[in-house]
């Protein structure tokens, strides 16, 4: 399967990591970019692994790090990447 951002998503992803970098540093930004593309290659594998959240519209959501939550949808051969939700703020 292939896997795509949204432009939400990637804006997400990138504020991320801007905060880990500017609260942590550059060795804790690299750690999240490596847990992000460790978790995507296993979500080609088994993209069924994520809990449905959004039932009429097929989101589904899985816990990547105790802070980060990925949303994303399953489309024909392709997963797309809908955001990265900081779980410490108001839905």
């Amino acid at each position: 399967m292939k896997i795509s951002f949204t432009k939400r998503g990637e804006k997400s992803y990138n504020l991320i990591k801007e905060y880990i970098r500017t609260e942590w540093g550059y060795k804790l930004e690299e750690a999240f970019e490596q847990k992000t593309k460790d978790f995507l290659d296993l979500l080609k594998n088994f993209p069924l692994m994520g809990s449905i959240e959004v039932k009429d519209k097929q989101i589904r959501g899985i816990l990547l790090t105790r802070h980060t939550k990925i949303f994303y949808r399953i489309k024909s051969d392709k997963i797309i990447i809908l955001t990265f939700f900081d779980v410490r703020q108001d839905p």
